[in-house]
Order: C-alpha cells, then sequence, then structure tokens
C-alpha cells in the first residue's frame, strides 16, 4: 500500500488533497496530530517514510522541506503545490496534457504542480504555439478571474467576514506591477520569448477560474479543431468543449477536478477560454493526478469530473 504525507495539510490545498484521498482504500495516509503537525523531526520522519509527499506550504518552507529528505533516500517521490520548484532544473512540470510531460511525471520524483492562473494559460497557449498557430515571438495578453478561495485562508477570512470593507463587494484586479509569481512557468511552459500582460481578478465567489487569452486575425475554425485533436489525444482531465449560451461562468465547474476549454468570436478578433475550479486542476485535483499517475493507477481515481 502507498504511504503518503501531506506536508501542510491544514491549509487550503491540503485539505482538498485530503478529503480527496479520504475514501482511497489503496493509500496509507501519514498524519501527524496537531501537537507535532510542525514539529521538525516528526515532519522529517513522515516524509522519510512516505513513498509520495505533497508539499503544501509557502515556497521558502516548501525548498526547506525538500532539504529534509536524507541524501540516500531515493526513494520518496515529492509533489511540491508552491510556486519554489516551477522552472526548476531537475523538477518535472505537473500538467499531464501537455505533450511530453506525461511520461516524465510517471517516472519523476520531483513535480512541481501547476499553477492556478498558470494552468489556465498553458493549456490555451502551449499547444498551439506548438502547433504553429502561436509564434514564440507573439505578444500576448491573459485575464484571469478566480475566486477567493485562491488567496488562502487570509484572503477566505477577508471575503467572508460580516464586516468586511465594502471593496470586497466589487472585483479586484492585482498583480499590478506585471510581476505575477506565475508568469515564469506561463512563459516557459508555452516556449513564448515575451511573457505575456497578465491580468488577475479576484471577485467575490468562493471558487472557480475562467482564463481569457485574445488574438487577432485567425481562423477560428482551425483553431477549434486544434484543441479537440490535441486534447483528444493526450487523453486526460482537459477537454475541448463548445460554449451553449453566450455567457461563461467562471463558476461553473467549482468543486470539479477537469478543465474546459471553449473558443469563442470569429476570424478578426478570437477568445481562448479556459474554465476549471482553481482548487481543482488549479491546484488539489492536479496534484492528486499526477499522485496517481506515479502510483500507476487510473489517473482519474478519486478524482470530480
Amino acid at each position: 500500500m502507498t504511504k503518503i504525507f501531506i506536508d501542510g495539510s491544514a491549509g487550503t490545498t491540503g485539505l482538498r488533497i485530503r478529503e480527496r484521498l479520504s475514501a482511497r482504500k489503496d493509500i496509507n495516509l501519514i498524519t501527524l496530530s496537531e501537537e507535532f503537525r510542525k514539529d521538525l523531526n516528526a515532519r522529517r520522519d513522515a516524509i522519510n517514510n512516505a513513498d509520495i509527499v505533497f508539499l503544501c506550504l509557502p515556497d521558502k518552507e516548501a525548498v526547506a522541506a525538500v532539504d529534509l529528505i536524507d541524501d540516500k533516500n531515493l526513494n520518496t517521490a515529492v509533489i511540491d503545490t508552491s510556486t519554489a520548484h516551477r522552472v526548476s532544473e531537475n523538477w518535472d512540470y505537473g500538467f499531464p496534457e501537455i505533450n511530453g510531460l506525461r511520461e516524465k511525471i510517471i517516472n519523476s520524483k520531483r513535480i512541481a504542480n501547476p499553477g492556478c492562473h498558470a494552468t489556465g494559460f498553458i493549456s490555451l497557449v502551449a499547444p498551439l504555439v506548438e502547433l504553429g498557430l502561436i509564434a514564440k515571438d507573439e505578444k500576448l495578453t491573459c485575464f484571469s478571474l478566480t475566486g477567493y478561495s485562491g488567496g488562502g485562508k487570509k484572503m477566505i477570512a477577508q471575503y467572508e467576514d460580516t464586516n468586511r470593507d465594502k471593496n470586497f463587494d466589487a472585483p479586484a484586479l492585482y498583480g499590478l506591477s506585471q510581476e505575477h509569481k506565475h508568469l515564469p512557468e506561463m512563459q516557459k511552459l508555452c516556449h513564448l520569448e515575451n511573457a505575456p500582460i497578465f491580468c488577475p481578478i479576484v471577485a467575490d465567489y468562493y471558487s472557480g477560474m475562467e482564463v481569457v487569452v485574445n488574438l487577432f486575425d485567425r481562423d477560428i475554425n482551425q483553431i477549434k479543431a486544434a484543441y479537440k485533436n490535441y486534447y483528444s489525444n493526450n487523453k486526460g482531465l482537459v477537454k475541448f468543449s463548445e460554449l451553449e449560451s453566450n455567457f461563461a461562468y467562471a463558476n461553473e465547474f467549482s468543486g470539479r477536478d477537469d478543465l474546459i476549454i471553449s473558443v469563442t468570436g470569429n476570424n478578426e478578433r478570437v477568445n481562448l477560454i479556459s474554465r476549471f475550479d482553481n482548487l481543482g486542476k488549479g491546484a488539489s485535483g492536479a496534484a492528486v493526478q499526477n499522485m496517481n499517475l506515479i502510483m500507476n493507477v487510473d489517473e482519474f481515481t478519486g478524482l470530480v469530473f
């Protein structure tokens, strides 16, 4: 039976991973009592005794946690949900639906789980760059609407405070410096020469994400066909689907672990739209999918879609 340890199980991502694993009969979940949850020696023992470790920690703490692995330990696989290792050498990027990544994940001991905004952007742009429908030197713009759960416990508390500031009633643009922490992985995984102009927006709903990239002067039907073919060949949690109305709701896939791509507009102005749960395919669902691949079980085991 595969031994699993979640380091940082009290956070939003860790809690969702634990929820997804709760009914599993093929794993043994290593847990620490509240007394020892932050104890260094207890964590070190748990990490080194596990077959697979999820790191649900801030970046610096995730790096420190990897250092707790014994030098002679060649068996423990790590799935890091922080930003710390997403563009690092010797770490594989955990997005199996992108060409070339699934086999790497299956054989990897160090997997960097994608960021939520980055997941939407990469799902839209990487296939089209690979197929030559977006040039590597093209300058792109992207906006991404997310529920407040993406900000973690502090932001959740702010939005759910009954005495909150009235500003929380309206969507808020952030990352205004164009230095958002997801930009490096967005650029690297899509093989772009230029980072996109990126406009993330947080709004007053719990979870769900909608990422949009706009293009000029493209054959819209060619793009739709490209997505259908690309993601049908790379079977996973990403699918193409036509929109059924003139509205694309950012929270439509809340609570699920899949991702749906749609294309709207016309040959002059095209909208590429990726919708999913920021806590699902944007975090915990992707992490569990990567765990399943390492375990050589059906990658959809325990997931909701």
